[in-house]
């Protein structure tokens, strides 16, 4: 153990030596490493601060959450002309599902429509997410309060005209102030505001709770009727747990089918989205985003390897003197290899540090610029770390090899 510590210190100051002697030479061909290493980290980095991100967003939401609707959100072999005819889900069809179905938790209507302004007093906040829902939305969604409440059975019932508000929104038009019970504009009607939701930060494609507010779909239902072109409802279903998915939808189906009067042999015209079909569409897409970044630094590694092997092979040349007196006096070929080894992977490792460190400097400075956290976790470290030194185990073989089998005459008449 302790001869090989004593070689290891010995390679150590070997590489060291490397670096202080020819500095460009090493570094240029440390570069690829760095490129490597640096690719690969960062790409692993930000899917693992993507994922992060994901599971966070979508933590209050259950997987097996239905949007039934009139499109689907894959692909469908369904033809687009066809998919265009098929209706919107009424209200009374929510009404009906909601009495009627089984194993279900909760059950709420939303309505989809284009982005609105605000205005309380001489304050304007533009480009908000509007969110028309039932009552059940603050279940489904499970949404947290900084202050006030969420709307009840009555009031959404009814279309009373209250609003919550989320963060974001709340500051920009009371800042300080205090805005429960305050009255603002939206669609040009009065607005009495009931409750501001905990900060969330940037959603997954931009929008959040923050930047969104939520009133009775009733309200918006009694102002432009069901049948507006600009308006898209949806039925979200959050089932109970632990029942057979492939059952629930079935039952699901087959409830709308029978309400909607379709025959036997007509085609569902509508979609029973299940919100698990999208998580694992973004995990697809992370699974690609991973691949992309092995393949991308796999070649820049595979530059580094070479530049390793490069040095490692000069470093042969210029100490085949020392290797041959080394030898001369009872150095063991194991011992030489292992010298040789150990320093092609103190320079690779080195390479990979440097490419890790840039990683974190443009995690550092990508938190504080964007809403969105950039995480360098250990796991990332410690595989930068590893790789870094695979690379310099299989770069370092053959020089080291060759270090190890050179004759001690023939080394030192070399050197001399």
């Amino acid at each position: 153990m302790l001869l090989y510590l004593r070689l290891l210190k010995e390679s150590f100051g070997f590489a060291m030596n490397a670096l202080r002697s020819n500095k460009l030479r090493t570094l240029l061909s440390l570069l690829g490493v760095t490129i490597g290493i640096f690719s690969i980290i960062a790409v692993l980095a930000a899917v693992d601060s993507l994922n992060r991100k994901i599971t966070k967003d979508l933590s209050s939401l259950d997987k097996n959450t239905i949007y039934l609707m009139k499109f689907s959100f894959g692909p469908s072999d369904i033809p687009q002309w066809k998919r265009e005819q098929f209706p919107n889900v009424k209200y009374d069809e929510y009404t009906y599902l909601k009495n009627s179905l089984t194993n279900t938790n909760q059950v709420g209507y939303q309505l989809f429509v284009k982005r609105e302004s605000l205005k309380y007093d001489s304050k304007t906040v533009s480009d908000v997410n509007v969110v028309p829902v039932s009552y059940e939305f603050m279940e489904i969604e499970g949404l947290d309060f900084e202050k006030g409440r969420f709307y009840n059975e009555s009031e959404s019932n009814s279309g009373t005209p209250v609003i919550v508000l989320g963060h974001d929104i709340a500051d920009g038009l009371f800042g300080d102030a205090e805005p429960i019970g305050k009255n603002i504009r939206l669609y040009g009607q009065r607005f009495t505001v009931i409750g501001v939701v905990k900060k969330q930060g940037a959603g997954l494609f931009g929008d959040s709770n923050d930047t969104s507010v939520f009133f009775p779909a009733n309200f918006l239902r009694r102002m432009y009727g069901d049948n507006n072109d600009g308006i898209t409802p949806v039925i979200v279903l959050k089932p109970e747990k632990g029942i057979d998915m492939d059952a629930y939808r079935a039952e699901v189906s087959q409830k709308l089918r029978t309400f909607r009067g379709l025959k036997a042999g007509q085609i569902d015209n509508f979609f029973v989205n299940v919100f698990s079909g999208f998580t694992d569409f973004i995990d697809g897409i992370i699974g690609q985003m991973n691949l992309m970044g092995w393949v991308i630094s796999g070649f820049s590694l595979l530059v580094g390897g070479f530049g390793i092997a490069n040095i490692m092979f000069v470093s042969v040349k210029e100490r085949t003197h020392l290797i041959g007196i080394q030898k001369s006096l009872g150095a063991k070929n194991k011992f030489i290899l292992f010298q040789f080894l150990f320093e092609a992977i103190i320079l690779s490792v080195i390479g990979g540090a440097i490419g890790l460190v840039l990683v974190w400097i443009i995690s550092v400075i990508l938190t504080k610029a964007l809403d969105f956290e950039f995480v360098l976790g250990m796991g990332n470290i410690l595989l930068g770390t590893g790789l870094a030194a695979l690379i310099g185990l299989i770069a370092g073989i053959l020089p080291a090899i060759s270090a190890s089998k050179l004759d001690p005459v023939e080394a030192i008449r070399t050197g001399m």
